[in-house]
């Protein structure tokens, strides 16, 4: 062969080779031109439906981390069985529109004939209330309290709780108090996120009318309170975490995220007073949750009792300092509620006998 035959050839295979080199090249820039065009429509869909993800929440600790970024070991020490145990639990109590009653107990107000037997014996007696019993999921902080609850309840849930001893009658306040309030609030995260609303109640708020149709169809995010001072929606009135609805959403999810993150700010206050000092920080605007205050002609307590038996749905032994006090002047609620029901007419003015003892120092 020769040396200009071969010359020829090297040069045709050449330009086939360079050919095959661009066509290549212009295959892999058009499939990276199709690659970040799918990657920004996927970053757009992602921001329309999610639109809390754009918010810029301001840390606590002076970082740029959200509410949401906090880990499922931050939130919760259950484990996958317990979880899976507590969505069937909440399944089995929940109304139709996926709400349940959820409350708290230690094995001191778990005694027979102590704060529990009232709390049940309140639904029993209440007008309307007995089939709300069914919706009801006690939530036990120790073995005995949990016992006890599985003796005269069917919706009984023992949470984890080994980073503390929650059986005792933990003093307003103490550190153990504290704790028991945030290990609640950490709760109260999971039940939300499963999809549940719930109206959360202390064991000791006596439940005498049927609550739900005092809810505000507007609030994701609803508190009783101390003091009631005339505008559900007014952030003046003084709140207690005794007794809160929540709906289960973004809005509501974030809110109670950024409220448990907020501890670390102020790690010797309990939920209801760190509440006090976020309600108005511009991160709770920037969310958007809803947020509603209670009335206390309907929704009252020892601080603020209702002026009218009439239109009370629930009294709560706030205000009080003491196991026995409370259950002093919560049974004198019962016996009022007793001698109300018994009555053939209509009460035009109401007194009631407390608070009695809780007045007491």
């Amino acid at each position: 062969m020769s040396s200009s035959s071969s010359s020829s050839s090297s040069s045709s295979r050449k330009k086939i080779l360079d050919s095959r080199f661009a066509i290549g090249r212009k295959e892999v820039i058009r499939i990276s031109i199709l690659l970040l065009v799918f990657t920004a429509s996927c970053l757009v869909l992602y921001k329309i439906v999610h639109p809390l993800q754009r918010l810029n929440l301001t840390s606590l600790l002076s970082s740029k981390s959200r509410p949401s970024d906090l880990n499922s070991s931050e939130i919760s020490l259950e484990t996958t069985e317990q979880k899976i145990i507590l969505k069937e639990i909440l399944e089995k109590a929940s109304t139709k529109n996926k709400t349940v009653i959820i409350t708290t107990l230690n094995q001191a107000w778990a005694e027979p004939n102590s704060i529990f037997d009232l709390f049940l014996e309140s639904f029993r007696i209440g007008q309307g209330t007995q089939q709300l019993l069914k919706h009801v999921v006690v939530v036990c902080l120790d073995p005995k309290a949990f016992e006890r609850c599985s003796q005269v309840h069917s919706n009984c849930y023992q949470i984890e709780t080994s980073d503390a001893d929650f059986s005792g009658d933990k003093a307003y306040n103490t550190p153990d108090y504290v704790k028991m309030m945030w290990r609640r609030i950490e709760l109260l995260i999971r039940v939300l996120e499963m999809g549940f609303n719930f109206i959360f109640t202390d064991a000791d708020v006596m439940w005498l009318r049927d609550p739900f149709p005092r809810l505000y169809p507007d609030g994701d995010f609803q508190m009783a309170c101390d003091k009631f001072f005339g505008n559900p929606q007014g952030l003046d009135n003084l709140p207690n975490g005794g007794f809160v609805y929540a709906k289960s959403n973004n809005r509501s999810i974030e809110f109670y995220k950024f409220w448990y993150k907020s501890r670390l700010k102020w790690p010797w206050l309990h939920d209801q007073d760190v509440f006090i000092q976020i309600k108005n920080d511009p991160v709770i605007s920037e969310i958007g949750v809803q947020i509603r205050f209670f009335d206390t002609v309907y929704v009252c307590g020892f601080c603020q009792p209702s002026t009218d038996i009439n239109l009370i749905c629930t009294m709560h032994g706030n205000c009080c300092l003491g196991t026995e006090k409370k259950l002093h002047d919560l049974n004198l609620v019962l016996d009022d509620w007793r001698k109300y029901m018994s009555l053939s007419r209509h009460v035009e003015n109401t007194t009631w006998s407390v608070p009695m003892k809780c007045l007491e120092r």
